[in-house]
């Protein structure tokens, strides 16, 4: 009112003068509050959660699912999220680490190949204010932010207990391990073997490594075989290599060994339902997914988190169905 006031009592000549004026300063404003609008968005930017998330081997169903998990809790919670596959390669799992770190991500959950294979890197890479999550296998003696996993232990405690019960105290048992080094493998055998160990008369025959693979998996059963021909039961310590051992068994006529996977992938979960495959442990890879986004944004935004998040474990058998 106070600019329309003196313009109105202002001289023709003073006019001209005035608009120029209130035209300048409205373009100065318009200048402070674009520049202050992109400021905004820069900020918003810079802002942006990145978290990177390295698995170790995408042809693995269980890490499809928990990629999936964590790019659905990604989207949700407004994280950039980059996923990388090691392909079990543990020098380009290293080398990930380390380009990571050159880009300054904020946080990498990392599934690592092996439990020591790769802990150089990630050393170099808390040292450089990268903060660390382990998803599903821990690094040996790395203080990294946190640890999610399923309790492995307790989950190889719940086949050996289920073994026990459906064979007896006299089951003779063989293993097919999974990637030699792994916590995983490590918890999963240590958990059987806690559970065979109030049965004096059960036989732990042998443990086989097949390195989580399907193929291994089928070759080893098929020399288990031949080696022990009176075999009653296998603990395969993933999904991949039971399903392995009941290919072998299915190809030598074999209807009499009971077969008990791990992480309830949906061909193992049917397998189940069929009658071929005895068990097998339900893991919830897409809720350690989801865990491990909701992790990396509180420690990006320089909150707290609890050092181990245990995923909850349930034992899948053809009663279920």
């Amino acid at each position: 009112m106070a600019i329309v006031s003196g313009f109105a009592s202002s001289p023709p000549s003073d006019r001209k003068l005035d608009m120029k004026c209130i035209f300048k300063c409205l373009g100065f404003i318009m200048l402070c509050v674009g520049l202050a609008g992109c400021g905004g968005g820069d900020a918003q930017e810079q802002a942006e959660v990145r978290v990177a998330l390295a698995l170790s081997n995408l042809r693995n169903p269980f890490f499809q699912e928990l990629r999936d998990g964590a790019l659905a809790e990604a989207a949700k919670q407004g994280v950039a999220l980059t996923v990388l596959d090691a392909g079990d390669d543990p020098a380009r799992q290293s080398e990930q680490i380390a380009a990571l770190a050159k880009r300054r991500v904020a946080v990498i959950l990392l599934n690592p190949v092996g439990a020591q294979a790769v802990t150089a890197a990630v050393r170099q890479a808390v040292a450089g204010g990268v903060k660390v999550v382990s998803l599903d296998r821990s690094l040996h003696g790395e203080p990294l932010s946190s640890h999610i996993e399923s309790d492995n232990i307790a989950g190889g405690m719940l086949v050996g207990q289920y073994l026990m019960s459906r064979l007896g105290a006299r089951g003779r048992i063989a293993e097919l391990t999974g990637t030699a080094g792994s916590s995983v493998a490590h918890d999963r055998d240590a958990g059987l073997r806690q559970a065979l160990s109030g049965h004096a008369d059960a036989a732990l025959l042998t443990r086989r490594g097949a390195d989580f693979d399907r193929g291994k998996g089928q070759r080893e059963m098929a020399s288990l075989l031949r080696q022990y021909p009176d075999i009653r039961a296998v603990f395969a310590q993933n999904d991949e290599m039971a399903l392995g051992a009941v290919a072998a068994l299915r190809h030598a006529g074999r209807r009499n060994v009971a077969v008990v996977g791990f992480d309830a992938i949906p061909e193992a979960v049917a397998a189940v339902k069929a009658g071929e495959l005895a068990a097998t442990v339900r893991q919830q890879p897409g809720l350690m997914g989801r865990y491990g986004i909701q992790a990396a944004k509180r420690l990006a935004a320089g909150q707290g988190v609890d050092t181990y998040i245990a995923v909850p474990l349930k034992l899948i058998t053809q009663a279920d169905h």
